[in-house]
């Protein structure tokens, strides 16, 4: 337990961090800045510390970097300050603010999702203040700054961000309008938002954004023009707003009154739109994560990234107009290289067909299929590059054997596209897909068409239509070959499809798959199949070569050593394969060890151990010996090493950069690792080791990369992930306790024995899966998951110690046809458990239906069992739920039965107990607090509810007759008088007094007690006379 405060570290004022997280760099660097401006200008005088400050800057470039850091420090975290800062800043300055201009932007590219709120709202303050004052560069800092609104996302920090930076261009027109770039990229990425403020709340934000953007069009058109075609697709997007619709007419039919220099709208459709204005649209976490995606994934592992991706960024309704962005992204910025495309890595069209399978709206899809071909409407090869259009064709060409529909829509679109984008301008529409597909094929993208236009996948409408549009396409080559990819694409088909059954988008519920034939393709060369067959290929040799030449010549004999030994295919080589193995690693960590061939050498390492990441990793029977047996394999020589080093040393940081880039190559060395860290005895206690690998890595990131690290080890090799689960809940709990994403992944995979082990390891206080300030989120989130996963959970957590107070609340969340494995399992464990006020509170709250037993079940328990106490609390809730709406009357018709209990329900459920309990012998009707209760609220309730439960309120008139039997003789005589009201009065006192002194301990009821009795009691006692 004494780790634990080592942990502790003071939480910063500009990031947000985890006890986890390691100190930021940048923020330490900023804080120190801050507190040499604080120690130079404590106890001073505003003019004082002025001097003191440019004294300091005057001592030499260091010292000028950090005053005006420190007071750009201050600016962010001190917004009282702010203002007396800045004016410091820009009298100390002697740069121009390029020192706060650089590191503004660095904030922007790489911390801006992770500032605290205080830091990003005077972020933004500081940019203002710039560009007030006219700073050389400023725009360069608001375009950085526009980049960070992220498109097809309408969550209020980023809604703030949009209205601030807008607000600023608005304010600041004249100096917005010095800078051509500027009003460019302002405008296309206004264009782009006001397509995701549509919502009723967002009008008025929109409005300004039309305003904006109608402005710099109208005024400086020209400037707007550098945009080039995908200005045309933006302003199509937004066409149905008024403003813009008279824009659209001026642009086709007067094109001489936006600019006379503008010849009309084919002018900006042949202009082919650059990288910046495409990249603008993307935030900087997205384009990293994309580049990632594109130059280090080796294809068939996407899936996990994808995954990753389609969580953060495109799981909402709105999201999906981030699509069409992503698109053109891919298609006109991510071109890359011929080493990476005659590589394993992920290429371009399988990301785009991930993209369009997984797209949930009819709109968003055709958006999408129209920003892929976009490029192909008005293609000139001499101005527009072969990459822009290559994604397409490959898309319609991989998709055409496992995902027809794909295929079949996609050229579909290519068809009908031509006549409908702008008749005007069809001739010139078909030009360009004509040019687009001859250059395809002069380049050897494919060598032929025809077998794509012309297969019998397709309907015959689509055939013939395809005929009709391109005959010089779909005539058949002379000899029947197999379309040929150009050998960087062929690679793309045939390369690493080594181990996974995924689809080749990732996607296998698309809505487009269907099943695949089995084909025996004689005689053809292999193509390429979304779930390629593993054994096939699970031996091809990989040529390492390229690979082995950028190596230096002592590393590359020792690679080459240990290849050999690979080939002998001996159990006894694996120690060879260690020994080599080690002395690599004593060459990595000499002093003059090359770095920049770390790359190289993790892909050989990679295919030399390949066999090692295969098969279970767990032995069979588990035994300290079989255990340090499985960890003595010669990856798991790296990982010996980096545990034993201290993490100061040198070394430390070089082998975890070797494991980050063999990560990168091979996702399970993440597992791997975990598991060598659990099993192995020279590791005892270095879990947390696993936190600097998991920074050392391209995500960067410890939860993201456990979550990928544990999907991994559940894909691959379930024992072994029952095997960790209690290591990964105890070390990491921050990670694996705040949501249900590992339990899920648990509890979609394990068989009843693994349930029970894992409950055991819970009831022996080796495991915890859950805390109370977080299980109530997980149980909610269960809901939507399978019934063996949701049953799973409930056992699982009824084996910790948690009150079940803590998780009744779920019980507002739970409807009994859609939830019953929940309810069931509540049902259960509630009849185990005395009602406490709030349980009662939360039973009587759910609705009432017919079929719905499961209030009217628990309570027949609880009367059984617990009688006086649920009596009690029926009382209690019965009372105070009576007064409300006699103190809200006028409101009861607009108050949300969802939100709380009402009397309706709770008489609602009595009286289906009631009925109940009718052919029983029990008791419960009859004790004192709940007649007392049924008599408070039958004197203040209405006719209907009178007649509706007359059943109910009987039980409590008789009670009332019984109480009022005592006091009769004194009653008899006056009873038969003319005057009853006087015979009447002396035994309503009298009750009066009984009735007051039983319900003492209802204070709220008290006072109002002996008016509701005396309406009651003299409507018994004349019916009684």
């Amino acid at each position: 337990m004494e780790p634990a405060p080592a942990k502790a570290k003071p939480q910063g004022r500009l990031l947000v961090s985890t006890p986890l997280d390691a100190k930021d760099e940048l923020e330490e660097r900023l804080e120190r800045c801050a507190g040499v401006v604080q120690a130079l200008t404590n106890g001073l005088s505003e003019r004082e510390a002025n001097d003191a400050l440019t004294a300091n800057v005057c001592k030499g470039q260091q010292q000028h970097e950090e005053v005006c850091l420190g007071l750009f420090t201050l600016v962010l975290t001190e917004p009282t300050q702010a203002q007396r800062c800045y004016r410091d800043l820009t009298l100390v300055n002697r740069d121009g603010m390029n020192v706060i201009l650089v590191k503004i932007n660095q904030v922007l590219m790489e911390k801006f999702l992770k500032l605290q709120d205080v830091p990003r709202t005077q972020l933004v303050w500081l940019v203002r203040e710039l560009v007030k004052s006219g700073v050389m560069g400023a725009d360069g800092v608001v375009m950085t700054l526009l980049k960070q609104i992220a498109g097809g996302d309408i969550s209020t920090k980023n809604l703030w961000l949009a209205e601030n930076v807008l607000d600023i261009l608005l304010e600041q027109k004249e100096w917005v309008l010095k800078s051509g770039m500027l009003i460019a990229m302002s405008v296309y990425t206004f264009l782009r938002l006001i397509v995701d403020h549509g919502p009723p709340n967002l009008l008025p934000l929109r409005q300004k954004e039309v305003d904006f953007c109608i402005s710099m069009l109208r005024e400086k058109f020209m400037e707007c023009l550098i945009i080039g075609r995908d200005l045309v697709r933006l302003l199509q997007n937004v066409a149905r707003i008024p403003e813009m619709d008279l824009l659209w007419r001026d642009l086709l039919h007067n094109p001489q009154v936006l600019s006379p220099q503008f010849t009309g709208v084919l002018q900006l459709l042949t202009a082919r739109t650059s990288r910046k204005f495409l990249a603008c649209r993307l935030t900087p976490d997205m384009e990293t994560k994309l580049l990632f995606m594109t130059s280090r994934v080796r294809f068939g592992q996407q899936k996990r990234y994808q995954d990753w991706f389609q969580r953060q960024y495109l799981s909402t309704a709105e999201s999906q107009s981030l699509r069409c962005d992503l698109i053109r992204y891919i298609c006109g910025v991510v071109h890359p290289s011929n080493e990476v495309l005659s590589s394993d890595i992920l290429p371009r069209w399988a990301i785009i067909g991930w993209l369009l399978t997984t797209c949930t709206s009819n709109v968003a899809a055709s958006n999408a299929k129209l920003a892929l071909f976009y490029d192909w409407l008005f293609f000139n090869p001499e101005k527009d590059s072969i990459m822009n259009i290559e994604p397409a064709i490959l898309v319609m060409h991989h998709s055409m054997k496992p995902h027809p529909a794909i295929t079949a829509t996609l050229l579909d679109f290519m068809c009908r596209i031509i006549p409908h984008f702008f008749p005007p301008l069809e001739s010139q529409v078909r030009q360009g897909v004509f040019n687009s597909l001859t250059f395809i094929m002069e380049k050897r993208v494919l060598a032929h068409l025809a077998p794509l236009f012309d297969n019998p996948k397709l309907d015959r409408e689509l055939r013939s239509m395809l005929r009709e549009r391109f005959p010089e396409f779909c005539s058949p080559p002379s000899p029947p070959t197999e379309v040929k990819m150009e050998e960087a694409v062929s690679m793309e088909m045939d390369n690493h499809m080594l181990d996974k059954e995924d689809g080749c988008y990732d996607n296998t519920e698309a809505a487009f798959s269907d099943d695949e034939e089995e084909v025996n393709n004689k005689g053809k060369k292999r193509e390429f199949r979304f779930q390629p067959v593993r054994e096939a290929v699970l031996e091809e040799p990989v040529d390492i070569s390229p690979w082995l030449d950028q190596l230096d010549d002592t590393m590359k004999d020792k690679v080459q050593q240990g290849q050999r030994s690979r080939c002998c295919c001996l159990h006894s080589d694996t120690e060879a394969q260690c020994e080599v193995m080690q002395e690599i690693v004593d060459l990595i960590l000499e002093e003059d060890f090359d770095t920049e061939q770390m790359s190289a050498l993790a892909s050989c390492l990679s295919e030399l151990f390949r066999d090692h990441f295969r098969g279970d990793v767990l032995p069979e029977e588990i035994t300290e010996e079989s255990l340090e047996d499985s960890v003595s394999k010669p990856v798991c020589l790296v990982f010996r090493n980096l545990v034993t080093m201290q993490e100061d040393n040198s070394g430390f940081s070089v082998l975890l950069d070797l494991l980050a880039e063999l990560y990168q190559r091979q996702p399970r060395t993440g597992y791997h690792l975990l598991y060598y860290l659990k099993a192995s005895k020279a590791a005892n206690g270095k879990m947390l080791l696993y936190e600097s690998f998991a920074q050392a890595t391209a995500l960067g990131d410890l939860h993201t990369c456990l979550m990928m690290d544990m999907k991994a080890c559940q894909e691959d090799d379930v024992r072994l992930l029952c095997y960790l689960t209690p290591s990964i809940y105890s070390e990491f709990p921050d990670e694996t306790l705040r949501s249900g994403e590992l339990l899920n992944m648990i509890v979609a995979v394990i068989d009843s024995t693994q349930l029970q082990e894992l409950m055991c390891h819970v009831m022996m206080g080796n495991l915890v899966m859950f805390r109370k300030d977080s299980v109530l989120n997980i149980l909610i989130q269960s809901l939507d998951w399978e019934t063996f996963e949701q049953y799973s959970t409930w056992q699982l957590f009824l084996a910790h110690s948690i009150p079940l107070e803590t998780i009744i609340p779920i019980l507002q969340h739970l409807k009994y046809k859609e939830h019953p494995e929940a309810l069931s399992c509540l049902l259960l464990q509630l009849r185990r458990e005395k009602p406490s006020e709030e349980m009662v509170k939360m039973v009587l709250s759910r609705p009432c239906h017919p079929e719905d037993q499961f209030t009217t079940s628990i309570l027949r328990h609880w009367t059984s069992k617990h009688d006086d106490t649920l009596g009690e609390h029926i009382k209690a809730q019965l009372i105070k739920n009576n007064n409300q709406p006699r103190k809200r009357q006028s409101l009861r018709s607009s108050s949300s039965k969802l939100a709380q209990l009402t009397l309706e329900q709770i008489l609602e459920h009595l009286d289906n107990l009631r009925l109940s309990l009718s052919n029983s012998k029990n008791n419960f009707f009859t004790q004192t607090p709940i007649l007392q209760a049924l008599q408070h609220v039958q004197a203040s309730c209405d006719e209907a509810h009178k007649m509706r439960f007359s059943d109910l309120f009987s039980l409590a008139e008789e009670y009332e007759d019984s109480q009022s039997k005592p006091p009769k003789s004194r009653r008899k005589a006056p009873a038969s008088s003319p005057r009853s009201r006087k015979g009447v009065a002396p035994p309503t006192n009298a009750e009066e007094e009984s009735a007051s002194s039983s319900a003492s301990d209802e204070e709220d009821s008290k006072p109002k007690a002996p008016k509701r009795k005396r309406k009651g009691s003299s409507a018994v006692g004349s019916d009684s006379d």
